[in-house]
């Protein structure tokens, strides 16, 4: 598997890959219809949001962004392909978007998380440090997790 910077033209692919990922926690087509906004990665976001996939034979099985500017940003989205849960995939990018902040000077990164990934994040070592509000569905809380990048 390789990882890579995410190519704007793929920004397509990384949409519909968030959606059926979220889709995989059994979540109505109301709820995702809410969702679509956020959960969308234009064309123009994809390098500013240093968006990076895992790339198997040409099929994007993953991606991650990592927002903001150091010391502290932001692991703004974490999705994998649905079939692909379970095999490290998540993993692997997770390791590489740290190595890749601490590469560029960040000391921390908060990840506003749905409630289901809270477990994998504190398994690669994010704390939670409170909740925020869901920024799709009104009255919905978010785990807030924050993950130190040691130089």
């Amino acid at each position: 598997m390789l990882i890579r910077p995410a190519r704007a033209t793929e920004a397509a692919v990384l949409t519909d890959l968030a959606l059926r990922s979220k889709a995989h926690w059994g979540y109505d087509a109301d709820f995702l219809k809410a969702c679509r906004d956020e959960l969308t990665v234009a064309e123009h976001e994809v390098a500013r949001r240093r968006a990076t996939v895992a790339d198997r034979d040409g099929r994007i099985l993953g991606f991650t962004t990592l927002e903001g500017e150091p010391p502290t940003g932001v692991l703004g989205m974490m999705f994998v392909e649905p079939q692909a849960i379970g095999e490290g995939i998540g993993r692997q990018l997770f390791k590489h978007t740290i190595a890749a902040g601490r590469d560029l000077g960040f000391t921390r990164l908060t990840i506003d998380a749905d409630p289901n990934a809270e477990p994998f994040y504190r398994a690669m070592g994010a704390v939670r440090i409170g909740s925020v509000p869901s920024g799709s569905i009104a009255s919905r809380v978010l785990p807030q997790m924050v993950v130190t990048i040691k130089r």
